[in-house]
């Protein structure tokens, strides 16, 4: 089977959960035998040429086709080319006639647009999506609002409009004092509602007409399908991970002498939370806690400048930079509990079923697919998403009671491997193939 991936970035110089989740798919389809060609968005450049560049390689013994895109609209006022952009759908086109895949599969939205799953449709090649967050119905991917409240459906393109005008300073502050006349104000911004509405019907009927839409939890799933995408179109289907090497009996001792290690593995970003992680631990007195922070500080420079200054004195607190992926199980050996303190709905994080096949416990925020994966009290424990005192008053459950954890640990289920998850792309990979040779 010859099978086009594409995603917004990937490793090495990109490693969030869709990029790995890429490559772990990519690579274990290689290794069934299948022709892999993965496409991936590898640096926008703010310039009024709009022009594609692309390069060639390899990462590993996967052959990823990386894009170079220079833009008018990189980094400028919001344009259709943000959900729909023709350079994107020009290169998708020579790309599918020269490699002739059988199958096109999408992993998120994000840069590569809906126009590479119309572009395939076009050509009459069945087209996968994994949903991977919330880029189809909103610009800022996580449903987050720029004044940090969490949008719900319906979705109002006049509160996408506000949303994003608030991104800016003056109207952030002008909204902050005056709600009422800016809510009017907003309510007039013809032009910009309109792009919202003409991106809300895009992406709706974009997804309405993908074989197969895969969503990795149960809410994300649901949440689409009150937006309006056809239900009969999406499948559950939990990401999987390469376990096969992972041997959680040999995790060092828990609570040893009374000491509770707490780690933070993913992005160092705002919409993740680490400050409320960090707040609340600074709430509790305890000198037998230590916080490990893992990230890349430099994404957001300013915010990881905060972290520091409020964690400056607070000597329990470590920031221990960037890990290899490679040395995933190392990093969770010197960690009693991972904390996930997300301030979005999140989808199915990587981290906490990573924690899981290291046998460790995660606290995180009770909301979204985070909410899904962690039972309170029963392979973690969960706090009010954004709430510091709630999350303080969880740490200190684990200290009160040192049988607390080791409760949790014997509480974790499995986690399902890659092995099994390419097994079930493949069945689903077919079944699409059938399906379009039979209405040939």
């Amino acid at each position: 089977m010859r099978i086009l991936l594409a995603v917004h970035h990937f490793p090495p110089n990109f490693t969030g959960g869709a990029e790995w989740e890429a490559y772990r798919i990519a690579s274990n389809l290689i290794n069934h035998s299948h022709q892999v060609q993965v496409l991936s968005v590898e640096r926008v450049i703010n310039s009024k040429k709009n022009t594609l560049s692309w390069e060639d390689d390899f990462y590993k013994d996967v052959p990823v086709r990386r894009l170079f895109l220079e833009m008018s609209s990189a980094y400028g006022e919001f344009t259709s080319w943000e959900y729909d952009n023709p350079l994107i759908g020009q290169h998708i086109e020579k790309l599918i006639t020269e490699f002739k895949p059988d199958v096109f599969h999408l992993i998120s939205g994000y840069l590569l647009t809906g126009r590479c799953l119309r572009v395939a449709k076009e050509l009459n090649i069945p087209t996968v999506l994994s949903l991977e967050d919330f880029w189809f119905l909103c610009r800022r991917i996580t449903m987050l609002r720029s004044d940090g409240k969490l949008s719900t459906l319906p979705i109002d393109p006049v509160v996408c409009a506000q949303c994003i005008g608030e991104e800016k300073a003056t109207y952030k502050f002008l909204g902050e004092k005056f709600p009422g006349i800016m809510k009017t104000y907003w309510k007039s911004q013809k032009s910009a509602i309109g792009l919202f509405k003409d991106r809300k019907a895009f992406s709706i009927e974009t997804l309405n007409d993908v074989d197969v839409i895969i969503s990795r939890s149960h809410f994300l799933q649901d949440f689409h399908i009150r937006a309006g995408v056809d239900k009969n179109r999406i499948v559950l289907s939990r990401q999987g991970l390469n376990i096969e090497n992972v041997h959680p009996e040999k995790k060092e001792p828990t609570r040893d002498k009374g000491k509770l290690r707490i780690g933070y593995l993913g992005q160092i970003a705002p919409v993740k939370g680490v400050h409320i992680l960090i707040k609340s631990l600074q709430m509790i007195d305890d000198p037998h806690i230590e916080l490990k922070i893992y990230g890349n500080e430099a994404a957001f420079p300013e915010y990881s400048a905060q972290l520091r200054k409020i964690s400056e004195k607070d000597t329990r607190i470590q920031f221990s930079g960037k890990y290899l992926h490679d040395a995933l199980f190392q990093v969770m050996q010197g960690l009693d509990i991972v904390v996930v303190p997300s301030l979005w709905y999140e989808n199915s994080p990587n981290v906490i079923l990573e924690a899981f096949i290291t046998n460790t416990p995660v606290i995180a925020s009770d909301m979204g697919g985070m909410a899904e994966l962690v039972k309170h009290k029963e392979n973690g424990l969960l706090f009010k998403a954004g709430d510091i005192n709630d999350l303080s008053v969880q740490i200190q459950s684990l200290l009160d009671d040192p049988s607390l954890l080791n409760r949790l640990k014997r509480g974790i289920g499995p986690v399902k491997s890659i092995a099994t998850e390419v097994d079930e792309l493949e069945k689903i990979y077919h079944s699409v193939i059938e399906e379009k040779a039979a209405c040939v």
